[in-house]
């Protein structure tokens, strides 16, 4: 008789696989995750909030059907949770700010939640966020601050870091998160994870939810205000694809069926590519950008592996417009004014939002309108110079993730300024509009992971998958 799955070691792709064929049932694999999270959340706070009837239900529903007509979907039975951002149905969204605290739960799925649902996950709770998903550390005034699994004395990042905090410690197999700024890639790279940054809209959640904002009078669909997009965190490529497959809705014929992203992550030649190196950040020089040893030693490593892997790999000469810190705050900040806030409800915000909120107030409309169009403008020339090489190979994070209260010990602005300097080379991409994705490449002697970011062309998702799945075999030996 077979010794039973030991389902702490599985990966998401092998858990999915397991459950597709029934040897491991959707309820047996939330119960497995729910223990490990009460376990592990009380002293990570990883979660806002956890719904442990709500997902049995869900999964014994699972398992019925499953009896009846097999797995529903490509993520049958995967366990997963959502940041306090997304309306899940049955549970609360209070986007980490007191001002939601008492919400009533959701009536129903928002568009990326339904279509992750829609392929069979089950959500097991909330996790944790910074106050509106805005800073890039994941301390808020409802919840303990969120910690870093490898280093629980550090920030786990931000603001998809209760996701990564969950994830890389064993909580959650994988977990969908969003990223304005880097809100995936920040939180993967000071995890150890993989994060991945679809380019503009490429997800359906994010068009539609981009549509819709256009209708009713917001910015236009490809305007750079649209700085979010949908993505996963994971501890392998190959799982950060599979999520990926499902967020975007990638047809699934039954088991064994792997999306173009999985695919790709698992086995796809991405061919010989031009990779150029770069280390230059537009924050520079508003902000003086210092890289850790670490840093740089992530980026030299990961170029001569994909030299080794047949990569013509060469330092990338780049050199940024002015005023992207100024014009990028604004832009960032100004999407503060999308959210409605009743005066009496902004005492109840946390210093950094109320700061921003002040900003916010002493902005005009042309001033807003010339961030948006000189940014439009820098993004427009920074694509040009960055499209000179197939791939474009960066840090992720300047230097190792800070302490907690390092950020929320200071005054707002200088917040603000840190976390600049903290994460230089992701707000970037998503004003570019292009896909990216955050690979872990080495571990420092205190145990901190080191990551680097490997930049696309438009539309190139799947073979920027193919790449980090080549240079994650290449790093552990067999690429």
């Amino acid at each position: 008789m077979a010794a039973p799955l030991d389902l702490t070691r599985l990966t998401a792709a092998q858990l999915t696989a397991a459950l597709a064929t029934g040897e491991v049932s959707a309820q047996e694999a939330v119960d497995h995750v729910l223990a490990v999270t009460d376990r592990e959340n009380p002293r990570l706070g990883a979660f806002l909030s956890v719904a442990p009837e709500l997902a049995r239900q869900r999964a014994a529903a699972l398992d019925e059907r499953f009896a009846q007509d097999g797995p529903t979907g490509r993520l049958h039975g995967l366990p997963t949770a959502f940041k306090d951002l997304t309306d899940v149905a049955g549970m609360r969204t209070t986007f980490g700010s007191r001002i939601a605290q008492d919400a009533e739960p959701a009536d129903q799925d928002d568009a990326l939640a339904a279509t992750v649902h829609g392929a069979g996950a089950v959500s097991v709770g909330k996790t944790n966020v910074p106050e509106f998903g805005l800073p890039c550390h994941t301390e808020n005034l409802i919840a303990p601050p969120t910690r870093n699994p490898l280093d629980p004395a550090r920030t786990a990042g931000g603001s998809s870091g209760g996701a990564a905090s969950a994830v890389a410690s064993g909580m959650l197999p994988a977990a969908p998160g969003n990223d304005g700024g880097g809100s995936v890639r920040i939180p993967a790279a000071a995890c150890g994870l993989v994060g991945v940054k679809p380019g503009r809209n490429v997800v359906p959640a994010d068009r539609q939810g981009a549509q819709m904002t256009a209708q009713l009078g917001g910015p236009e669909v490809g305007s750079v205000r649209n700085l979010t997009c949908s993505g996963p965190l994971a501890r392998t490529v190959a799982d950060a694809g599979l999520l990926l497959d499902a967020m975007m809705g990638a047809p699934w014929s039954g088991p064994g069926d792997r999306g173009p992203m999985q695919t790709a992550a698992e086995r796809a030649d991405a061919g010989q590519l031009t990779v150029g190196v770069s280390t230059v950040s537009p924050f520079a020089p508003d902000l003086e950008i210092t890289l850790a040893p670490a840093a740089l030693q992530a980026v030299t490593a990961a170029g001569a592996a994909l030299a080794r892997g047949g990569h013509e790999v060469a330092e990338l000469g780049v050199r940024y417009g002015a005023d992207y810190h100024a014009m990028f705050r604004t832009v960032w900040t100004s999407g503060l004014s999308r959210v409605p806030l009743p005066e009496e409800a902004v005492p109840l915000l946390g210093p950094l939002a109320q700061h921003f909120m002040e900003l916010i107030q002493g902005y005009s409309e042309t001033q807003v309108d010339d961030a948006v169009s000189g940014l439009e403008a820098w993004a427009a020339e920074a694509r040009r110079q960055l499209g000179a090489a197939d791939v474009v190979l960066t840090p992720v994070l300047a230097f190792a993730p800070p302490k907690i209260g390092a950020f929320t010990s200071l005054q707002p602005a200088e917040d603000y300024e840190l976390q600049c300097r903290f994460t230089p080379y992701t707000s970037m991409v998503n004003v570019m509009g292009l896909p990216a994705v955050s690979v872990p490449v080495l571990r420092d002697a205190e145990g901190l992971s080191w990551s680097v970011q490997l930049i696309g062309r438009e539309g190139s998702e799947v073979q920027l998958m193919a790449l980090a799945g080549q240079l994650e075999r290449l790093l552990s030996g067999q690429g």
